[in-house]
């Protein structure tokens, strides 16, 4: 209909995942890079999720069109399997079978063992070609937990030096949380990279827009305006499936009316057609404003750390956290002794087990580092005699872990300094994923000092190579 009117090549903004009209939000572009370097460095299990509607089925498509040859790729849309349709799917991907000796029923009577001594083969007649295979596997959040269990399996495929099958898992944000399960905890600790894509920003939505009238042909023939783009954004909350479909109904307005621009009447009479609810972002938005505020105030009374953990709590919880920062600044930082400021650590550093505010949060199987780490993010430390100690790291755990990190706890003896409790977040071999990681976290706290450090520093096995003071110490003022 419109797209003739506005010489369109094709319709602006289908529903379907078409790779080209991927727009490269600095989310989107992040996870692409990340992908990528998965594969190349054949990290195993990643791990992407996202809100229904972020884009990431044609995050998937647009991966695929950039894998060079070398690389075979099998996409599982479909979650809903069992474990043998499942491998009988990658092999079928792969090209190792055909889709006619599937749907004739010619491998009904293969074992799953049978099934995956095949791909095994397969994938070890890439090695002397130098050839590697992916599996993506989409809506992941809906695979049975039997599934799971023979895609960790998979991922035992491996030689001595590296692992024969990369696999991706994209989801929406319950996915975490599903992984996260008891039941699932060895699959888990596979996963070498997690990624949320986020909804895009107002300024975003418009490039957005733009990008997406530019590749349909369109883009000089129709525009929305300034404020209607604004509305794009209020009615979609930067999801880019809601944006598509205000977007392509306000333009079947304005072609009713034969306008050439696209007003916010004409957005906010498409999403009201739509019954699409307005997302309740304001209050929400001020809200977390006023929590960075309150965190801020605390990094500069006591510590940096403070902002971290701060920032995690919820809000039913908020009035409390103020109540503690109106606290804090009336005594002063006594030295050595500041809220979550860490003492300077010695060579005579010895781990003791947690006997007093601290103790619920003691290592346990799940909580400690895991032996082969080399590397570790310290994001904050606190004194166990703190009465307010556990629900502290309780507050700062949710909120790693809603961020895709996996925690760890740490109980370190500082001598006269007495005990801490140190709150790691990550385990890392690779110092380049370990430092992108860092970064991801400044930039969600700019005021903390979040640092890379190594497994047996963080864990207190031995202080830190470099003489260099601890930053968070430092700027308290307590370093001899």
């Amino acid at each position: 209909m419109y797209e003739s009117y506005y010489g369109f090549a094709e319709k602006p903004f289908s529903l379907t995942p078409d790779p080209k009209y991927l727009y490269r939000s600095q989310s989107h572009a992040n996870a692409f890079d990340l992908l990528q370097y998965a594969i190349r460095r054949r990290e195993g299990f990643v791990v992407v999720t996202g809100d229904i509607g972020t884009g990431k089925t044609t995050l998937c498509r647009a991966l695929l069109e950039q894998i060079d040859r070398t690389t075979f790729t099998a996409l599982v849309l479909n979650p809903f399997m069992t474990e043998e349709d499942l491998l009988k799917r990658i092999l079928q991907d792969f090209g190792v079978i055909s889709r006619e000796e599937v749907k004739a029923g010619r491998l009904a009577h293969v074992s799953k063992q049978e099934l995956i001594e095949t791909l095994y083969d397969f994938l070890l007649s890439l090695i002397p070609i130098k050839a590697s295979a992916v599996l993506i596997i989409d809506e992941a959040q809906n695979l049975p937990l039997a599934v799971l269990e023979q895609i960790r399996i998979l991922s035992n495929l491996e030689t001595d030096k590296e692992k024969l099958l990369q696999i991706i898992l994209v989801g929406q944000l319950n996915l975490g949380t599903l992984l996260r399960s008891p039941e699932l905890r060895q699959l888990d600790q596979r996963v070498s990279i997690r990624y949320e894509l986020k909804p895009l920003d107002q300024e975003t939505v418009a490039a957005y827009v733009a990008h997406r009238l530019t590749i349909a042909g369109g883009s000089a023939a129709v525009a929305f305006t300034a404020k209607a783009l604004q509305q794009v954004h209020r009615w979609s909350g930067g999801i880019p499936r809601l944006i598509n479909l205000i977007c392509d109904r306000a333009l079947l307005a304005g072609f009713s009316v034969r306008a050439s621009r696209i007003t916010p009447e004409m957005v906010t009479h498409a999403a009201q057609n739509l019954d699409v609810q307005r997302p309740s972002t304001p209050r929400l938005g001020w809200m977390t404003r006023r929590a960075t505020l309150v965190a801020a105030a605390a990094v500069v009374l006591l510590s940096s750390a403070l902002a971290v953990g701060a920032t995690a709590y919820l809000y039913q919880r908020f009035a409390k956290t103020e109540q503690a920062v109106s606290r804090s600044a009336e005594r002063p930082a006594l030295p050595g002794v500041g809220r979550n400021v860490e003492a300077p650590a010695t060579h005579d550093d010895v781990r003791t087990p947690a006997t007093n505010a601290a103790r619920d949060f003691q290592p346990s199987v799940d909580r400690q580092l895991p032996a082969d780490a080399a590397l570790t993010i310290l994001v904050s430390s606190y004194p166990e005699t703190e009465s307010t100690a556990a629900g502290d790291i309780q507050a700062l755990t949710e909120w790693l872990e809603a961020a895709g990190f996996r925690v760890f706890y740490a109980e370190v003896d500082l001598g006269s300094h007495g005990r801490w409790q140190r709150v790691l977040a990550g385990a890392y071999t690779d110092p380049e994923s370990a430092r992108r990681d860092v970064d991801r976290l400044k930039a969600a706290a700019p005021s903390s000092d979040v640092r890379l450090v190594t497994a047996g520093y963080a864990t207190g096995m031995f202080a830190a190579v470099s003489r260099e003071p601890d930053t968070a110490v430092r700027r308290a003022g307590t370093e001899p």
